[in-house]
Formats: C-alpha cells, sequence, structure tokens
C-alpha cells in the first residue's frame, strides 16, 4: 500500500487545511494510506523513508535545516516523491534554493492578482497519463508566473498576455525521487473540480510510485 505524508500550514490564504483534507480524501479513494500534520516538525518526528509520497502544503514561512534536510534526503536518496500544488510547494520556503531546486520552480509574481481569467492548455507534445483526457482548461484565480527549472517535463502551459509561455504542471527527477507539481490551488474550489482533481492526483500517485491511477 503506497503511503503518503502531508504536512499543511503556512500562510492561511491558501487554505492549507481544506487543501490538505481535499487532496488526503483523493488518495484515500484510491488506497492510499495518508497521514496528516500540521507542523513542520513532522519531517523531523517521523521516519520519511518509510513513506511513498510527502506533500508539503505550507505556503511561505520559514523552515530549519534540521526540518528541511530529511526532506530533502528522502526524495534524493531514498526515492520518496515529493508533489503539490500552487505555493504550498512552490512558494513555500522562499530562502531555501535547495527546496526551490528539489520543487523544479519557485513563484515570483502573478499579474492581476486573484480574479484573471486564463486557459491552461495540456502540451500536445508530452501526451502523459496524468494528463490525459484534460481538457482545456478555464481558470479564474492567480495566474503564476515563476522561475522555472529547464530540466522539467512540462505537461501543461498558460500563455500570458505579452505572449509568454509559462509552465503550469510538470514533473521532474531529484536524485532517485520523482517530484510532481501544479500550480492551481490558489483556494479549495480552483482544484476541486473532478478533471483538475484527478489530474493532481494522477500526479501524486506518479510521483509515489512510477504509476497512475484513478
Amino acid at each position: 500500500m503506497v503511503r503518503a505524508l502531508i504536512v499543511q500550514g503556512g500562510w492561511q490564504g491558501h487554505e492549507p487545511e481544506g487543501v490538505a483534507n481535499l487532496l488526503a480524501g483523493s488518495l484515500k479513494d484510491q488506497g492510499v494510506d495518508v497521514h496528516l500534520e500540521d507542523h513542520l516538525d513532522a519531517f523531523v518526528d517521523n521516519d520519511l523513508s518509510s513513506f511513498d509520497l510527502l506533500v508539503p502544503i505550507w505556503t511561505m514561512g520559514e523552515i530549519s535545516n534540521e526540518q528541511m534536510i530529511p526532506v530533502l534526503r528522502a526524495v534524493h536518496d531514498h526515492g520518496v516523491g515529493i508533489g503539490g500544488v500552487h505555493g504550498g510547494m512552490c512558494d513555500a520556503f522562499r530562502q531555501q534554493t535547495e527546496w526551490q531546486y528539489m520543487c523544479g520552480g519557485q513563484w515570483v509574481a502573478h499579474p492581476g492578482n486573484d480574479g484573471v481569467n486564463y486557459t491552461v492548455e495540456m502540451n500536445p507534445s508530452e501526451p502523459d497519463p496524468i494528463t490525459d483526457g484534460v481538457p482545456t482548461l478555464q481558470i479564474c484565480s492567480e495566474q503564476y508566473y515563476m522561475h522555472v527549472d529547464p530540466c522539467n517535463r512540462v505537461l501543461a502551459t498558460t500563455t500570458f498576455g505579452d505572449g509568454t509561455v509559462m509552465p503550469v504542471v510538470w514533473t521532474k527527477h531529484y536524485g532517485t525521487g520523482r517530484v510532481f507539481y501544479c500550480s492551481l490551488g490558489h483556494h479549495v474550489d480552483v482544484i476541486e473540480p473532478p478533471e483538475i482533481l484527478a489530474m493532481i492526483t494522477r500526479g501524486l500517485l506518479w510521483a509515489a510510485d512510477g504509476h497512475c491511477r484513478g
């Protein structure tokens, strides 16, 4: 059985508890044994190598090296997967560049703030089971402008008004571990539509064991 550790907290504007509960429920529906925590010491108190998947939902804030290094080692050295959404993973700890390197990107702006209407398109040159069957998405939320790792495998993109094409969904590897990220998720309602939640769930499952289900 796949075991997942979800750690939620940080800036409350991103509804971390609600996002954690939504993703936990979706993973449980796929037979995942989910453990929920609400403090960063969960990365120290638990044997992270005993999990298949880590899901950080922690926007901004600070993480100590004592708390972060077990995560880096679990993913890089032990092949534990990591996955997440929006600022909960890729705007988590702004001073920790190794965290950003692991995740594959870092938020830098959302022009227009919340309430921007934009399109997310699946990348036709990178077909993948994670995005299989997901239609073009019409989103009203924050349109994330990010600094991204050129090694990411980009599965979906959005185009800004100036023509800039920006990754929205990607996968990558960090050492022996698999990494999945989706920049949607400012609030719970943005990721709870069935096609979006299914895509994210499949991405998390891929990070956990290399397979997509559901």
